[in-house]
């Protein structure tokens, strides 16, 4: 069962669910912005982009971030995704953080992007 993240009820009163690629994308979500430590049945869960808050953004953050985000990704959801390549961007305030994966499943490449800090122009 692919349950919705956040959680929802859907119209007939049950739990929500959404379909793979949907689900996959949630759960992308969930590691990107959770902190290893945050879950306490899952010490090492996440990558810890929310960390960053007070960090200097340069190109050598941003390095290091795809390393961390890649490795997490591969940690956890390597049974579901083959990650084909993680881009993050350093500019002025924010980080551009693009991710594109193959769902193992069906073969089907997705993207999906993130910015992280100041609002982008």
């Amino acid at each position: 069962m692919n349950v919705q993240f956040p959680y929802a009820f859907d119209s007939t009163g049950h739990t929500a669910q959404d379909d793979l690629p949907d689900h996959i994308a949630d759960m992308i979500e969930q590691i990107l912005f959770t902190s290893p430590g945050e879950r306490v049945n899952r010490p090492t869960f996440g990558c810890g982009v929310l960390q960053l808050v007070f960090a200097a953004n340069s190109d050598s953050l941003a390095a290091a971030q795809q390393q961390v985000i890649q490795s997490s990704l591969l940690q956890w959801l390597s049974d579901l995704i083959q990650v084909n390549s993680v881009t993050v961007i350093a500019e002025e305030a924010t980080l551009l953080i693009t991710i594109v994966y193959t769902i193992i499943a069906t073969q089907q490449q997705q993207t999906q992007q993130f910015v992280y800090g100041g609002a982008a122009q």
